[in-house]
Order: C-alpha cells, then sequence, then structure tokens
C-alpha cells in the first residue's frame, strides 16, 4: 500500500480524535475493527466504537494524542504517542504514554494493539510532532 494512502487515512483519524469529525468515521474504519486493548480482544462494530468514541471526547473534551513518533509500512501503522486531557471532577491535568500499532485493509482501520502506561506517564520528549503524520522533531 502506498504510504499516501495512509497519511490521508491518520489525517483524517487525527480529525476524528481531535475535532469530534465523527463524519470521518466510514471512511477511517472498517464495518467491523479488532481491538486488543485493556478491555481485552474484542471486534467491534463501526457504528458501535464511533459512539465509544463520542462517549469518550464528552468525558475528555479537551483530549489531545500527541504523537512522537510514528511509522507506514505496507498496510501497518505504528505510533509512540501521549494522551492528554483535563479531569473533569478535579480540573486536573492527566497523562497517559502509550504505543499503538494498526493494521490496515482497504485504507481503513481493520485491527488495533494498543499498549498503554498508567495514568500519570508521559513520553520524555520535548518536542511532539505538530501532527499524527507529520516529521518527527530532529529527522
Amino acid at each position: 500500500m502506498d504510504a499516501t494512502v495512509l497519511e490521508d487515512l491518520f489525517d483524517r483519524w487525527e480529525r476524528v480524535w481531535h475535532e469530534g469529525a465523527f463524519d470521518l468515521v466510514e471512511s477511517c474504519v472498517a464495518p467491523y475493527y479488532v481491538r486488543h486493548d485493556e478491555m481485552g480482544d474484542r471486534t467491534v462494530a463501526r457504528e458501535d466504537y464511533a459512539a465509544e468514541l463520542s462517549r469518550l471526547r464528552q468525558a475528555r473534551p479537551d483530549l489531545r494524542i500527541i504523537v512522537y513518533d510514528h511509522n507506514f509500512h505496507g498496510d501497518r501503522a505504528w505510533f509512540r504517542f501521549t494522551m492528554r486531557w483535563t479531569d473533569l471532577e478535579s480540573r486536573e491535568l492527566r497523562t497517559r504514554a502509550g504505543l499503538q500499532s494498526y493494521r490496515t485493509e482497504a485504507g481503513r482501520l481493520a485491527e488495533t494493539w494498543v499498549v498503554l502506561q498508567p495514568v500519570g506517564s508521559a513520553w520524555d520528549d520535548t518536542e511532539a510532532q505538530a501532527s499524527w503524520t507529520g516529521r518527527a522533531p530532529g529527522r
């Protein structure tokens, strides 16, 4: 797969996460999305996953996924990131470092593996990429 296809996909996916552009979910996610994460291994219908993301954005309206490093190869992508949000009850800033790998089919997200560090963790990078598909600083 051409890297520009993955770049376009993750540019749209970033808009879903950061802007709540849920009208883009259909162009980003396969009809069924296999997730391997803290909730276990599960297959989620695209519409159900969009609803999960909507609920997450309601609970964490200022959520940002800060990407420090990524790579695309064939139908695969991976990202090293820190999630950052404000806890609505305490008003305290929260962070969580993670790694995520994706498998795509026909230019859509088909499967993902997510590994997250505890709340309060963050990568010690001093500079992040300007966007999820941007160049890593210093490269």
